[in-house]
């Protein structure tokens, strides 16, 4: 069994096609997949999915280069939100992104920080986007940690092995997307070589970085397969024992899915 920890299947072309994007996952043995929002109004759309779908599970969070819309947004707005409904088992993702820079580096950071007291609350993972910020991620999470702890998946890791390591020793989890894949990721493969297999989950991303084979197509949870065949090849362990520690991993973290 292999469980998608991190899709945006509110969007398009998924989100018209999404009986079919389903078969095909489940056909991969691809049991599970949450869906991650980015707005408020993704995470509309990931309640109707929810509600649809019984392997499908949601979060609730605004993506960092949203916030500038959200300025004003509280850990109490986000428990609300939260509470609409049972299968919303993470928040997320937030974070920071000084890639870009679409949103006020202090308006991320202030929003990350209320998306952190939600989750010290809720006793609920966060699910943390990080670009170009390695620093301030650290920072922010160590010192919210020593206030509170509090669960973190770091998703869709492309940093530094010794950032990587320092998160390992906060306790967080992290997870592999199709880029792992990409023949220019190699510094990022020895990274993922060095961590821990108890610490360590996989998502798709999708509909982005597709991995290869099919990098440049439309990426979809099914895709994952080749993620986790690409990591189970680097940690020389057979696929299948491989995701059913990946799937493990998930388990430990967000709970016992129903």
């Amino acid at each position: 069994m292999i469980i998608d920890s991190h899709c945006h299947l509110e969007y398009e072309p998924m989100a018209s096609n999404l009986n079919d994007v389903i078969d095909r996952a489940l056909s991969n043995d691809v049991k599970y997949l949450l869906s991650i929002s980015t707005t408020n109004e993704s995470y509309l759309r990931i309640l109707e999915i929810i509600k649809k779908y019984k392997n499908i599970y949601g979060t609730y969070g605004i993506h960092p280069h949203e916030t500038k819309n959200y300025a004003n947004l509280n850990q109490e707005e986000i428990i609300k939100k939260i509470n609409l409904n049972k299968k919303v088992i993470g928040i997320g993702e937030t974070g920071l992104d000084f890639y870009y820079d679409r949103s006020d580096r202090k308006i991320q950071k202030k929003i990350f920080i209320e998306h952190i007291k939600a989750a010290q609350i809720l006793n609920l993972p966060l699910i943390v986007h990080t670009r170009s910020a390695e620093e301030d991620t650290y920072e922010i999470l160590k010192a919210e940690k020593m206030k509170k702890d509090f669960k973190v998946l770091i998703h869709c890791f492309t940093g530094s092995r010794i950032f990587a390591h320092k998160l390992i020793e906060l306790g967080c989890y992290i997870s592999a997307s199709g880029v792992i894949t990409f023949k220019k990721s190699k510094e990022l493969a020895d990274t993922f070589l060095s961590l821990p297999n108890d610490k360590i989950l996989v998502e798709t991303d999708s509909p982005y970085l597709s991995p290869e084979p099919l990098r440049g197509k439309s990426n979809e949870p099914s895709h994952i397969i080749h993620t986790v065949n690409f990591l189970a090849k680097l940690k020389k362990i057979e696929s299948k024992k491989f995701s059913e520690q990946t799937s493990h991993n998930f388990f430990k973290l967000f709970g016992q899915l129903n």
